[in-house]
């Protein structure tokens, strides 16, 4: 029996090398398999829709690079069922599926974490993007999925331009349910800040910024990454978003962005699938490889 598999989806199990993207996969990979290695446990990676891997056969799967489950959702969503009756998920099952949706980003703001302000236009329940504005005196906004990641199906809609994001607007809100949030300007200028927490303890942190004149801090949108040093309120501030998830993660991040007074806010707080930067704090994945550890002891 293998201690624990490591997920990522068939195009990076073993992707043709020659560009950073993959090459930082990779990388990010091998750090964190040596680190599992190095305390005795045996590991293997394959892609979450293997037909031919016997799940049984592990002791847990650990989410990694999985970047394509949100464009298959309803498919990831069957595999994930079955999965979890054969051997255990970390981050956990309930924690995944409490954390694929955005609405989760209300039972946050009910245990007093401060969250980018949003409006969820249901499947359903559709309102039109000018009617949520008037209602909360909003002027730029950004329309995303309740479900999704890497900026899929997000826009930034100008005050002036709002009439002519209405119909795709009601077409993303008949397929999917959908979110507004006030444009925040600090990320077109200050950037968005990612802080790594592996099983309560802060590691490392990084600072994503968007190419000038675009919003999207994401490399595929040509988006750099950047040391950063956060602030012990900052710091507290991520520690509290993952005290307050139905039960602490092992691993994940908390992307924050400030408002206009400079106030802490939540954009998303990830742990299925993050990006963790590890490759920038080599020493992290120890931390990481510790956290694994402890929990599947425990399963």
């Amino acid at each position: 029996m293998t201690d624990l598999t490591i997920l990522t989806q068939q195009a990076y199990l073993n992707p043709t090398p020659g560009n950073e993207y993959t090459a930082n996969i990779l990388l990010e990979r091998k750090l964190i398999v040596d680190a599992l290695e190095a305390k005795g446990y045996s590991v293997t990676v394959t892609y979450w829709d293997n037909p031919d891997y016997d799940w049984s056969q592990t002791r847990a799967v650990v989410f990694r690079t999985i970047w394509d489950y949100f464009e298959r959702f309803e498919e990831f969503s069957v595999w994930m069922e079955s999965v979890k009756t054969q051997t255990q998920l970390i981050n956990s099952y309930e924690l995944v599926q409490w954390n694929i949706d955005k609405h989760y980003l209300l039972d946050l703001e009910k245990k007093d974490i401060a969250i980018v302000p949003t409006v969820y236009v249901d499947t359903g329940a559709y309102q039109t993007i000018e009617a949520v504005c008037e209602a909360r005196g909003w002027s730029d906004v950004v329309i995303k999925p309740a479900i999704a990641g890497g900026a899929f199906h997000t826009h930034k809609v100008l005050q002036s331009e709002r009439a002519n994001y209405e119909v795709l607007f009601k077409e993303l809100v008949a397929e999917r349910d959908m979110l507004i949030q006030p444009f925040i300007k600090s990320i077109a200028t200050r950037g968005e800040a990612s802080l790594m927490i592996f099983n309560g303890e802060y590691t490392h942190a990084i600072l994503k910024k968007a190419k000038a004149g675009d919003y999207r801090v994401q490399d595929d949108w040509g988006g750099t990454v950047h040391p950063y040093e956060p602030s012990e309120e900052e710091i507290a501030f991520a520690q509290a978003c993952f005290t307050s998830c139905p039960s602490l993660p092992v691993y994940g991040r908390a992307d924050i962005l400030w408002d206009d007074g400079g106030g802490i806010l939540l954009g998303e707080l990830e742990i299925i699938e993050p990006e963790l930067w590890v490759r920038n704090a080599p020493e992290s994945a120890g931390v990481f490889a510790q956290g694994i550890l402890e929990k599947i002891e425990t399963l």
